[in-house]
């Protein structure tokens, strides 16, 4: 089996798992989050960098590398780890969530979804075989089963349509990946916000023993409570000697809180897409760096932060670079982000290990200035 996942401890205080996803490029140390290099790249970072924080694992997009510089090309070149010289984990997404989002230029029907591209309005096909073929040329160690994601909020009867139409696109899946020795297929669990069909899902889902299971459909507008109610319920139906992976999530409270329910993998655009506009993520919350009363402020980004960015750089200096559009004051506030994140889950990780990972959110989230009914970025 292409991977694998090793249960190394369970946190007495919380029930949070530490555990480790073998892959052939390496070793993934759970709960892990993981950058987002949607066009086989983390945006502004080289991979070295990336490894200086260590990122254990990035994700890429497969709609969007279909699109260009398409997945023939990449195979050419040697797959994704050669074309983007990493030589870590890469799991790529089946592109469903982004196709379902272009819902003014789609059309699903059960054999696949008919989209116009946006990047020039050429119409095109993506079916469960067609993505397999992708994402078999591409080369990732995890691969995700490619799903209809239904939009928050929905009826029951469309998410219960949506699902099952899954489960069916799931199967399909599985019978055209062609490479199952060397890359591990994630199934995807959906059913909208309904725990009746949470269950339906990852039922039919188990049964077709993927090697891991992730849940879709969250993070998707609706309120956090509901997030972590759903998780409350979707979570324990996953099988508990395979990885599970929570897509789209990752603000720093709901990292704590997935880990908390017993995920092990996140993924999200969030801290380099906020990185752009000079929006920090601190251990006393949020920073907007671009703000005029940091003109003068020749302290750190974050005080308690040991990152480059930090080590060398002022506010007023980053507040500079970014409001001259200088393209490093966004490569400086990338960084800094993605060690935010990736430092809090080594912290979660270690909190897990020594059952204290309840109080380490209760002290994290004060620090944080969230309480329970503001918990957010």
């Amino acid at each position: 089996m292409a991977v694998t996942y090793e249960l190394i401890k369970t946190c007495r205080q919380t029930g949070a798992r530490l555990g480790r996803v073998h892959t052939p490029h390496g070793v993934i140390e759970t709960p892990a989050f993981m950058p987002v290099g949607t066009l086989a790249t983390v945006k502004t970072m080289a991979p070295e960098e990336l490894k200086q924080m260590d990122a254990q694992i990035i994700l890429s997009n497969t709609y969007h590398l279909f699109l260009r510089p398409g997945h023939e090309l990449v195979k050419r070149a040697g797959g994704l780890h050669k074309f983007m010289n990493w030589d870590r984990p890469i799991l790529t997404d089946s592109g469903g969530f982004q196709v379902f989002s272009l819902s003014e230029l789609r059309k699903i029907t059960e054999e696949g979804v008919t989209f116009r591209s946006h990047l020039n309005g050429d119409k095109l096909f993506l079916s469960p075989e067609k993505v397999m073929e992708i994402e078999n040329a591409l080369g990732a160690d995890i691969m995700m089963a490619f799903d209809e994601c239904p939009p928050y909020p929905a009826e029951h009867s469309y998410a219960k349509q949506s699902l099952e139409r899954t489960t069916r696109w799931a199967e399909r899946c599985l019978k055209a990946h062609a490479r199952p020795d060397e890359q591990a297929l994630f199934g995807i669990v959906q059913g909208g916000m309904f725990e009746d069909l949470r269950k339906q899902s990852a039922a039919d889902l188990t049964s077709l023993d993927f090697p891991g299971y992730a849940i879709g459909g969250l993070s998707v507008g609706e309120p956090k409570p509901l997030m972590y109610q759903v998780l409350d319920y979707t979570v324990p139906l996953l099988p508990a000697g395979k990885p599970r992976y929570l897509m789209g999530v990752g603000s720093p409270d709901a990292l704590v809180e997935g880990a908390i329910r017993g995920v092990d993998m996140f993924d999200c655009v969030l801290p380099t897409r906020i990185a752009r506009n000079g929006t920090c993520m601190t251990s006393e919350g949020r920073l907007v760096v671009r703000n005029a009363k940091y003109a003068e402020d020749f302290g750190p980004l974050d005080p308690a932060c040991s990152c480059y960015t930090c080590t060398h750089y002022s506010r007023a200096y980053i507040r500079h670079l970014i409001k001259a559009d200088e393209t490093f004051g966004i490569r400086l506030t990338t960084y800094h982000n993605l060690h935010f994140l990736l430092e809090l889950m080594r912290q979660v990780r270690q909190a897990i290990r020594e059952d204290r990972l309840g109080d380490f959110r209760d002290a994290f989230f004060e620090q944080y200035g969230l309480d329970e009914n503001s918990r957010g970025f």
